[in-house]
């Protein structure tokens, strides 16, 4: 028996920055009992997202950690600039135009991007064409009026 294709979920941000968003839908995953892996393009801009997922709101604590540090498959956010998926990730978050690699094992591949930047906006197009041809199931969100998301596709 085969599993089940991974779910694609493209989110595309127009009202509030990835730094708003990314932590709220982490929050989720874990919700779920899933992990999460945050893959990026640039080591630095992960080691910027990782001193602000410890401080992006007093009355939370999401636990997280750097894929360049001691007992990173442990973690139960991980973020990395690196292909794999050390920490058995359920959910892998695509930012910043990063690539998806392989998804053996991944239940939900989130892809975001800045709905206000033309070449994000051609970058998702793409990838929205490569997962459905690879038969994934494709989902688009896209922020409402008020701050929740509304599928639209």
């Amino acid at each position: 028996m085969t599993a089940a294709p991974c779910e694609v979920w493209f989110y595309h941000l127009e009202r509030s920055p990835l730094e708003a968003v990314l932590p709220e839908l982490l929050e989720k995953t874990l919700g779920r009992g899933w992990k999460a892996l945050v893959r990026g393009g640039d080591p630095r801009r992960m080691e910027a997202l990782d001193q602000h997922l410890w401080t992006w709101r007093e009355d939370s604590f999401l636990p997280h950690g750097l894929a360049s540090e001691p007992m990173a498959e442990r973690q139960p956010v991980l973020l990395t600039a690196e292909d794999g998926n050390p920490n058995a990730g359920d959910a892998l978050f695509l930012i910043d135009g990063a690539e998806p690699g392989d998804l053996a094992g991944v239940s939900r591949c989130i892809l975001l991007f800045d709905g206000r930047d033309d070449q994000a906006l051609a970058m998702a197009r793409g990838r929205w064409s490569v997962f459905k041809k690879a038969g994934h199931p494709v989902s688009y969100w896209r922020q409402g009026a008020e701050r929740g998301w509304e599928k639209q596709a």
